[in-house]
């Protein structure tokens, strides 16, 4: 298993969400489904160290997969 960690910049905040993937998952099928989710959806639930937070797609300005 690996894992990914995804920031997300804000508006005013960065939000970390860490996420489990198979081995032989890459980064860019990572970045490619938290893309699909963010174009999909007009809000996503990242799962932080401090609980559940509902970040709006309108508000994402720059995405990065660790």
């Amino acid at each position: 298993m690996k894992e990914y960690i995804i920031c997300y910049t804000l508006d005013h905040d960065i939000k970390r969400e860490k996420i489990i993937k198979d081995q032989e998952v890459k980064k860019e099928d990572v970045i490619q489904e938290v893309l699909d989710n963010v174009l999909r959806h007009s809000y996503i639930v990242a799962k932080c160290e401090q609980g559940d937070y509902r970040i709006n797609s309108s508000s994402i300005r720059y995405i990065r997969v660790l």
